[in-house]
C-alpha cells in the first residue's frame, strides 16, 4: 500500500495537478474571504469570524476532490495498465487504499496553508485572540472527515468509466446529492425532516463544526467512506 501511496502522491507533483489543486483551492477561498464584497468577506463582517471559510470549503471540495480522483482508476483502465498493476504482489485493497490515502494527503496539503486564515482572524479579534478555538478545531476535523468521504466517492466513480471527464461529473453529482440533496429533500414536503437531513453529509459536518465531536458523526463519516471504498474494491475485482 505504501508503494502505491508514494507512487500516486509523487505523480500528483510530477504533473500540474497538485499545484493546480492547491492554487485553485486557495485562490477561490482567498477571493471570497478577503477580496469579493459579499457575505463571506471576513473584513466586511464587522467581527473576526473564520466560519465563512468552513461554509465555503465543502462546496469547493465538491468540485476539487473529484478532479483529483478522476484519473485514479479511469486512467489505468483507459491505458490498460490496470492488468499490469493487478499482477503485482499486492492485493486489491492495497491498491484502493494506496490511491485513497495519496489523494487524501494531497487535500491535507492544500488545507495546511489555510491555517494562515486562522492566524489572521486571531489577530483581527478584539481583543486579539478572540476566537472560538473549539469550533475552529472541530471544523477542521469535520473537513478532514468530509474530504475522506469525498475522496472515497471520487475513487468509486473513477472505476465507472475510462473517461476521466465522465468520472469527474459522476463524482461531483454523487457528492452533491450526499452533501446537499438530503437537505433539499427534507424541506420539500412542508415541515423539515431531521431524520432525512441526517442521512446527508452536511448535517453531520455542521454538527462536528460546532466543536462537539459526537461519535455518531464520526461513525457516519467512517461508514460512508468504508462503504465507497468497499464497492470500489468490488469494482476492481470484477475488471
Amino acid at each position: 500500500m505504501i508503494t502505491i501511496l508514494k507512487k500516486e502522491f509523487n505523480s500528483f507533483f510530477a504533473s500540474p495537478i497538485a499545484y493546480l489543486v492547491i492554487g485553485v483551492f486557495l485562490l477561490i477561498n482567498g477571493l471570497f474571504l478577503w477580496v469579493f464584497k459579499d457575505n463571506y468577506n471576513i473584513l466586511n463582517a464587522g467581527f473576526a469570524d473564520i466560519n465563512p471559510f468552513f461554509f465555503l470549503a465543502p462546496w469547493v471540495f465538491l468540485f476539487l476532490i473529484p478532479a483529483i480522483t478522476m484519473k485514479s482508476f479511469a486512467d489505468e483502465f483507459n491505458n490498460g495498465t490496470i492488468e499490469l498493476l493487478k499482477t503485482k504482489p499486492i492485493s486489491d485493497w492495497q491498491i484502493v487504499l494506496g490511491k485513497f490515502w495519496a489523494s487524501l494527503l494531497l487535500v491535507v496539503v492544500a488545507l495546511i496553508p489555510t491555517l494562515t486564515y486562522v492566524y489572521t482572524v486571531y489577530q483581527l479579534g478584539n481583543p486579539i485572540g478572540n476566537l472560538d478555538f473549539g469550533s475552529t478545531i472541530g471544523s477542521y476535523i469535520g473537513l478532514l472527515f468530509l474530504a475522506s468521504t469525498y475522496t472515497a466517492i471520487g475513487l468509486f466513480t473513477s472505476t465507472l468509466s475510462k473517461n476521466q471527464i465522465v468520472a469527474f461529473i459522476l463524482g461531483v453529482f454523487i457528492t452533491f446529492i450526499l452533501f446537499y440533496g438530503f437537505d433539499a429533500v427534507s424541506t420539500s414536503f412542508g415541515n423539515e425532516s431531521i431524520t432525512v437531513k441526517k442521512i446527508g453529509i452536511n448535517e453531520h459536518f455542521k454538527s462536528i463544526s460546532r466543536g462537539v465531536i459526537d461519535t455518531r458523526d464520526i461513525i457516519y463519516f467512517i461508514s460512508v467512506t468504508v462503504f465507497f471504498l468497499f464497492i470500489t474494491k468490488t469494482r476492481l475485482e470484477n475488471e
